[in-house]
């Protein structure tokens, strides 16, 4: 007997607009050799709308926004930075993309991404920021840990929604903190 499809877990609270640009970024990304993730939380507290890894190691984050005022309300977004090697605002077509020129929103370091249901398209690339080798490895096995807890959930529904120690996992084994 197969099993009901769990629902998709990225934005399930979000407008449909936010779905709709996470799939056409999403399969951006999977044509580029790079997977992603929604709903990534980071140690420092914050959570990324989404997280990528490339088959090179690199990490990017996108954040997502929908309307002007969500955009112009944000003031977190600099928090992702020491997290990622590349970051990007995504937004759906027809969206003004003023804002992402002004000094404000860093477009010598942040990339722009246009996207819909059904693809993206990058307007302007991210500026290439190497995490160093011990939060490459950090981020990179949280995220490989987050994707395979959600595969784990698709296989065991009874589990899918158990919380446990992995976002709270510290950067360093216990030798090395004070």
């Amino acid at each position: 007997m197969a099993a009901s499809p769990r629902p998709d877990p990225c934005f399930q609270d979000a407008p449909l607009a936010a779905q709709d640009v996470a799939r056409g970024v999403t399969r951006l990304f999977f044509n580029q050799d790079s997977f992603a993730l929604c709903e990534v939380p980071l140690p420092n507290g914050r959570r990324a709308d989404m997280m990528a890894l490339d088959s090179g190691g690199l990490i990017t984050i996108v954040e997502i926004k929908v309307s002007r005022a969500d955009l112009m309300g944000d003031g977190k977004w600099p928090d992702y930075l020491d997290y990622c090697d590349r970051f990007f605002w995504a937004v759906p077509a027809g969206f003004d993309l003023s804002p992402f020129e002004t000094e404000g929103f860093r477009p010598e370091l942040c990339g722009l991404i246009v996207a819909d249901r059904y693809d993206a398209a990058v307007l302007r690339g991210a500026a290439l920021r190497k995490l160093a080798p011990a939060r490459r490895k950090a981020e990179t096995l949280r995220f490989a840990r987050r994707a395979a807890r959600r595969l784990v959930g698709d296989l065991d529904p009874a589990l899918a929604g158990l919380t446990g120690p992995l976002d709270t996992t510290p950067l360093l084994p216990s030798r090395h903190r004070d």
